[in-house]
């Protein structure tokens, strides 16, 4: 009789856990989409570190109640990412992952307060989770566990993750190497390569601005330091400095994910209607391109001078900084 009320009791908790964790919701997008490469080789044959794929992880309260989980610092203790083939095989874990969750020490990790209507999002990289070095096409799910990943508790209601939608991810073999060793990208609505040329600033600003006009991201992003963007602004010079590899990385693809979604420094990611290139100067290493453009803002249309600098690296020049004058509506 004791164990039936006991398999009761299990039973109970286990559907009113059910029943609030479907109000509790948790989705995954990828957060910056675009065409993405196994790890390269070098000459060396060792493998060369590959781009991240990056996805935001968005946990969305539509309950009544506050729902609260741990978030741990090392993520891999709140977070899982399967990864599996078209045939439901699973991919090997990554190296990281791995080394992470074997090691003997204090996991420190914060409470997470989402309120009613709220929604909590962060990134994680795939390729921290997964061992993507082979081709192919792959079906991504991520798993939150709201007290923390712990091998044992797997079985209990209390370790029962929340599991997300499912992403389809296309990874294609190693990029061809450029020329002088300027890495190749992809447009993601053709999928051509899209090459860094030794263009002059001006032509750079012209092929930036053109490409914005058509939402054209890749090539949008294909000339610009993002790195010396994000820390032109002091606030995030801080951050950065503080940040370790890992939080770089995810501190850049929020930049742009922000820039994509005019979240930050939306001067730059503003539409132009039209533009004109006023005039370009350049020595050996920077290089300045003044420009008017034109914003359609309802009926009025607004014109601002840019003044874009650049530095070239490897003979290629990139963007990285801009001012912005307001000059009237016309």
């Amino acid at each position: 009789m004791k164990q039936k009320l006991f398999l009761a009791a299990v039973l109970g908790a286990f559907c009113v856990l059910s029943a609030a964790a479907a109000d509790i919701s948790l989705s995954i997008r990828f957060y910056d989409k675009k065409v993405y490469h196994v790890a390269e080789t070098g000459d060396t044959g060792s493998s060369v570190k590959p781009e991240p794929v990056y996805v935001e992880i968005t946990l969305t309260n539509r309950s009544p109640g506050t729902y609260r989980f741990k978030l741990a610092d090392e993520r891999v203790f709140s977070v899982d990412i399967d990864v599996r083939t078209l045939s439901n095989q699973s991919l090997e874990p990554a190296d990281y992952i791995l080394r992470k969750r074997s090691e003997s020490r204090n996991v420190y990790f914060r409470d997470i307060t989402v309120e009613p209507g709220e929604s909590f999002s962060f990134v994680e990289d795939v390729r921290n989770y997964a061992d993507l070095r082979e081709p192919g096409s792959f079906v991504i799910q991520a798993r939150i566990f709201p007290d923390l990943f712990r091998e044992s508790s797997l079985s209990a209601p209390a370790g029962i993750p929340l599991e997300s939608n499912r992403l389809n991810l296309n990874l294609r073999p190693p990029a061809i190497p450029g020329p002088g060793g300027i890495p190749f990208d992809m447009d993601v609505e053709t999928g051509a390569v899209l090459v860094r040329e030794k263009l002059p600033p001006d032509e750079v600003t012209a092929y930036m601005l053109r490409a914005r006009q058509k939402s054209q991201w890749e090539k949008f992003f294909l000339y610009m330091n993002l790195e010396a963007l994000i820390t032109n602004d002091a606030v995030r010079r801080r951050s950065w400095l503080n940040e370790p590899e890992e939080g770089r990385a995810r501190m850049m693809a929020k930049y742009r994910a922000d820039l994509q979604n005019s979240t930050a420094d939306e001067d730059i990611a503003l539409v132009p209607s039209d533009f004109r290139i006023e005039s370009t100067s350049h020595n050996g290493a920077t290089g300045t391109v003044v420009v008017t453009e034109w914003f359609q803002v309802g009926r009025i249309t607004e014109r601002r001078r840019y003044t874009y600098s650049f530095r070239r690296q490897d003979d290629i020049w990139l963007l990285e900084d801009y001012t912005v004058v307001r000059l009237g509506t016309e």
